[in-house]
């Protein structure tokens, strides 16, 4: 199973937030030169469009600028307060798409041993190191994408006393590239369900691992990446 979290671009001024969809308005006037036909374009009325302009200007100033006359007989241009506020939306969203691609991994599983905060939990895809809350039995091992280091399966690092890495290998089923991050799914052996692992990678690192659909491929994460949340015996009935 895999959790995905889903995080939404907005800018907070004074008490007007601007999301995606007053960018989107801004890209229209700016694109067509005329608020009427921005309107139109994006399927809002005039009127609403317009009252969304203002409550805006009233936070951050004006965002638009009327031209009127001349040989293209007028229209709407944005203001560079209009402009830095796009730019800003953009470095926002920008920084939160790594965020935003982070995924958790999760297998159930039972305690069988323990040294100290580490515990071996016994999960349909073979046993995982993992920090696990003090006498639980039975836990769900959530492991963030980011954690996960992906190699080439001869280079697969041996687990020992100071990596405590667990290791998987497994085939890449899917990827899914973003500008910089591609989001991996690799299927993992095991005898429950199909189980998969989520990774992250760089667009570098991909190209490197030569990384595609039927790749053969290691999955390693440290114990500490991997953590343990007590659940109900019953719940999984």
């Amino acid at each position: 199973m895999t959790i995905e979290k889903e995080y939404t671009t907005k800018l907070a001024v004074d008490d007007v937030t601007i999301d995606r969809r007053d960018i989107e308005m801004l890209d229209a006037i700016d694109r067509y030169g005329s608020m009427h036909r921005a309107a139109e374009e994006l399927g809002r009325s005039y009127a609403r469009l317009q009252n969304r302009v203002v409550e805006i200007e009233e936070a951050v100033g004006p965002i638009t600028e009327r031209q009127r006359g001349g040989s293209g007989g007028g229209g709407t241009e944005l203001t560079a307060t209009a402009r830095e506020l796009r730019q800003q939306f953009d470095r926002h969203e920008a920084a939160l798409d790594g965020v935003a691609r982070v995924t958790e991994s999760v297998f159930a599983g039972t305690v069988r041993d323990r040294t100290g905060e580490l515990g071996t939990v016994e999960t349909g895809i073979g046993p995982i190191l993992a920090l696990v809350p003090d006498d639980a039995n039975e836990v769900q091992i959530t492991v963030r994408s980011d954690a996960v280091v992906l190699t080439e399966p001869e280079e697969a690092l041996e687990a020992d006393s100071t990596s405590l890495r667990n290791q998987f290998r497994g085939t890449v089923d899917r990827l899914e590239p973003g500008e910089s991050i591609t989001r991996v799914t690799v299927d993992l052996e095991g005898d429950e369900g199909d189980p998969t692992l989520q990774a992250l990678v760089t667009k570098a690192s991909s190209e490197r691992l030569g990384l595609a659909p039927g790749r053969q491929i290691a999955a390693s994460f440290k114990a500490t990446a991997a953590r343990g949340i007590r659940i109900d015996p019953n719940s999984r009935a």
